[in-house]
């Protein structure tokens, strides 16, 4: 979900449905709105020569959507046989259950209230499918059960809603925390710098092939916007609301909801460290 319109410097991929690596094809969601950009990106994920494939965020609870994604697979020549969350949003996990009935597959996931099945997932944890490697990162921030999937072979990560592929994302305060947030992208940018990845899979917009150029500007977007909020507060704007309407003002107003949720998250941050 995004808390911002396109920003001037964003990194600008391309596909917005279709193949995107070797291993991954997404799947666009019919969700589109200002919080969803194009829609939700479903992403189908395996190896080339197997049969055996994994699904990353079947999206709403949309039977036109989930049976697109089972057709997009077996048209491949695929079988999906896991499900995987990167976190809880409605727009990314309230097809889940109902995906599993019809793939009938386990659902994994960091929280265990969204899991089908005994399985979760955790930091460390490496998914292998058909040959297929996905490391699970946790990636908190956006929201607390927010994950990450590093998929080595493509030198890609899967992000979810913590990067996304236009504009910004939200810190859904008070579950998601900056703090934690900052730490969850500095982790992606060591994989830019240690593990080679190259590739943004996001699940909003569109991919991102410089990713690290990416993340660094998420990283420099936060700290700009953190800046802006210190000086609005010393300059009389106390209220989230007002805080807000100060530094959002050029932004869509039907983003302002969203932009209050980060901003609460800054205020707590900038109280937490003494800056405010």
């Amino acid at each position: 979900m995004t808390d911002a319109a396109a920003l001037p410097g964003q990194p600008r991929g391309g596909v917005l449905s279709g193949a995107a690596t070797a291993r991954a094809v997404n799947v666009l969601a019919p969700n589109a709105s200002p919080m969803t950009l194009d829609g939700t990106n479903t992403w189908i994920v395996s190896e080339p020569d197997s049969e055996r494939a994994v699904v990353i965020d079947p999206g709403p609870l949309d039977d036109v959507h989930l049976k697109a994604v089972i057709a997009a697979a077996e048209n491949a020549g695929k079988r999906i046989t896991l499900t995987l969350l990167t976190h809880g949003h409605p727009d990314h996990a309230a097809g889940a259950a109902r995906f599993a009935a019809l793939t009938r597959t386990h659902v994994r996931a960091l929280d265990p209230a969204l899991r089908l099945g005994d399985e979760g997932l955790a930091a460390g944890d490496v998914v292998t499918t058909g040959g297929l490697e996905l490391r699970v990162v946790p990636t908190p921030g956006h929201t607390a059960d927010s994950l990450c999937f590093h998929l080595p072979a493509d030198r890609a990560v899967l992000t979810g809603d913590t990067v996304l592929g236009r504009g910004t994302t939200l810190v859904a305060h008070p579950d998601g925390r900056l703090g934690d947030y900052l730490d969850s992208l500095r982790r992606l940018r060591s994989l830019t710098v240690d593990d080679g990845v190259r590739t943004v899979l996001p699940g909003h917009g569109p991919v991102l092939d410089d990713a690290q150029g990416a993340i660094e500007f998420y990283l420099a977007h936060r700290a700009s916007r953190l800046a802006q909020i210190e000086t609005a507060v010393e300059n009389g704007y106390r209220t989230p609301a007002e805080v807000v309407a100060h530094v959002y003002a050029a932004v869509d107003r039907s983003l302002w909801p969203a932009a209050e949720l980060s901003v609460r998250a800054q205020l707590q941050y900038l109280r937490e460290h003494g800056l405010i």
